[in-house]
């Protein structure tokens, strides 16, 4: 399956060391000082940027997210005011690839402390499937014939494996602390406390998903390749990396096939892209659906006020829909 917009993918795989890397993006101009009230001021690209700096940042930052609540990250665009803007804070926050609008304003803005996340852990790519195995016998997607991670590229959505996240994490807290070293303490405690929460949620994934009736599970994109990659899922998107692709009739049809040959029970949709192909394929192949929320944003749809209540919210979707014992 074809997508339609590849320039939103990320090119470049990121090195391991999310400390030396973290500090790397930090422009070479020197430390950032603090606002006048005292605070850095953080853009941060869309929320799981935003969680990440608020969690560590504290009473420290003001954060301000470009990617309002119910936009869908991918298609935002920025005025030249809103570029503009972006300059004026001490530190910009984002995860380069998966916002283009976002990649050039940064280019544009001027802003010295840059924290990219995709350097901070290592990224892999991930297709339409993903994951260890197929009941029928398929390891690897390629090897019945579509070579889905090829087509996809390199996969951007690592907040959704807690273990990448909290690498993420790591770097940030160190950005921070270079950035406003008045308050490197504070960062680093504020650091070792999400970190704690993200191994716990790690904990609670792979627990919960150790004994599963199926391992394969549907959804509307493929945003979840590295959880499913984590804790030995497999992950069939409807469409690619993009949420916008359209799926082919033949991708339609294999996931008929592999429905009835993974003893899959549920399609999944999420909260801010369109549900009608997947509640359209669950109709018709007798499934179920639910909500696997990509954390994108976060909505008064949500299910769970940030992100940590949300993973658990899927957490507990994918084991109703798994048969977890």
């Amino acid at each position: 399956m074809n997508v339609r917009r590849p320039r939103r993918l990320i090119s470049t795989v990121a090195l391991a060391g999310a400390s030396v890397l973290a500090l790397g993006t930090l422009s070479a101009c020197g430390t950032s000082s603090a606002a006048d009230n005292g605070k850095l001021d953080v853009a941060a690209s869309f929320y799981p940027m935003q969680f990440l700096a608020e969690q560590i940042g504290g009473k420290h930052v003001n954060v301000d997210n470009l990617t309002k609540p119910g936009v869908e990250p991918h298609d935002l665009e920025l005025s030249p005011k809103q570029t503009a803007q972006l300059g004026e804070n001490n530190v910009v926050l984002y995860l380069k690839g998966i916002q283009p609008a976002v990649d050039k304003a940064i280019d544009q803005s001027g802003v010295k402390t840059v924290v990219d996340a995709a350097t901070l852990t290592k990224m892999e790519v991930h297709g339409t499937s993903s994951g260890h195995s197929h009941d029928h016998g398929d390891e690897h997607a390629e090897e019945d014939g579509h070579d889905h991670e090829s087509e996809a590229g390199t996969d951007p959505h690592i907040w959704l494996d807690p273990v990448k996240y909290a690498e993420v994490a790591k770097g940030v807290g160190k950005a921070l602390e270079k950035a406003d070293p008045d308050h490197s303490a504070d960062y680093k405690k504020n650091t070792e406390a999400l970190v704690k929460k993200l191994d716990g949620l790690n904990t609670e994934f792979k627990d919960g998903l150790k004994n599963v009736t199926s391992k394969t599970f549907i959804t509307t994109h493929s945003a979840f390749g590295y959880l499913a990659e984590r804790y030995g899922l497999d992950q069939e998107g409807i469409s690619g990396i993009d949420p916008e692709s359209e799926p082919s009739p033949a991708r339609i049809k294999e996931l008929q096939e592999t429905a009835k040959e993974d003893n899959v029970s549920t399609v999944f949709f999420e909260t801010l892209a369109s549900d009608k192909t997947a509640k359209t394929l669950a109709q018709d192949t007798g499934l179920k659906t639910d909500v696997l929320d990509p954390l994108e944003g976060i909505t008064d749809k949500s299910k769970g006020a940030d992100y940590i209540e949300v993973m658990q919210s899927n957490l507990a979707a994918l084991q109703k829909a798994l048969g977890a014992k």
